[in-house]
């Protein structure tokens, strides 16, 4: 899959997911907040560590003007101290729905400037042939990498490359255990 086309179908399932959030707000639905914004800190999650991890850096090494990649790389930061926030945060708490809106209206202008900006420079620096293989090195990517967010970790290689697939090891390992200890919560309401 071609890098461009990955990267919008990621930005479109998450904007899908914000608008299910949208469409909550205000409502006493604390489950089903927690589990969508759960889904959209997964999502972010892999998506920022594959962008930083491939695109980012071949960007970069093609780009005389660093600046739209540093700005993006901020943009991750600020949204990996987000979501970790929220991450913690039970859905019963009042400023929840507060903390999700401005997420979104952070995530999606990072996504216009990274629609419009970074992928007319793809377009303007990579081949159809290169967009095509980082497309398919992103895919690959994704199966190892972290599902949480990890804001104080490295966000550019070599060292987040490094540290990618362990954090993501732990990362299943903590998701798997969180997933079971609901099910039992479950299973006790439902008796």
């Amino acid at each position: 899959m071609n890098a461009i086309t990955l990267l919008k179908t990621d930005h479109g399932n998450v904007d899908a997911l914000f608008k299910q959030l949208e469409a909550l707000r205000g409502k006493d639905e604390p489950v089903e907040k927690r589990r969508i914004v759960d889904h959209v800190i997964e999502q972010l999650s892999v998506h920022a560590s594959v962008e930083e991890q491939l695109l980012y850096p071949a960007l970069r090494e093609r780009l005389d003007d660093q600046f739209p990649v540093l700005e993006a790389l901020e943009e991750h930061h600020a949204a990996k101290l987000f979501l970790s926030e929220l991450e913690k945060l039970p859905a019963t708490t009042e400023r929840f729905d507060a903390k999700v809106a401005v997420l979104i209206e952070s995530i999606r202008h990072h996504v216009e400037e990274e629609e419009s900006e970074l992928f007319d420079l793809m377009r303007e620096h990579f081949k159809g042939t290169e967009l095509d293989a980082l497309g398919e090195q992103m895919e690959a990517a994704k199966k190892t990498a972290p599902t949480r967010p990890h804001p104080m970790t490295p966000d550019q290689p070599p060292l987040q490359t490094l540290i990618a697939m362990p954090v993501a090891v732990l990362d299943k390992l903590i998701t798997t255990g969180r997933k079971a200890v609901e099910d039992v919560i479950n299973r006790g309401r439902a008796a």
